[in-house]
């Protein structure tokens, strides 16, 4: 396997593990309506941080940058939206 192709696989097992990595955080808030122990700022930080990383994919034209994000950021601001929410 030539290299390129060894850092697309990296490259796509990173975006999708770190893009599902929210799914569990986001049931569990759902579920349970809880969510004192979550960092507001920390959310919030995190959304522009994977809003710019979106622009950036966007700019590079590199349809798995903008898809992981894309899905990513929906995941953070639910989480977001359900601190501010729920408390």
């Amino acid at each position: 396997m030539e290299i390129n192709q060894w850092g697309f696989i990296i490259g796509l097992m990173a975006a999708v593990l770190s893009t599902v990595s929210f799914l569990p955080q986001a049931i569990q808030i759902f579920k349970t309506k809880h969510t004192k122990d979550i960092s507001l700022v920390t959310f919030i930080i995190l959304s522009f941080g994977i809003f710019l990383w979106l622009i950036y994919g966007i700019l590079i034209m590199q349809t798995p940058v903008i898809l992981a994000n894309s899905v990513t950021l929906v995941l953070v601001i639910a989480i977001l939206v359900m601190k501010i929410k729920y408390g």
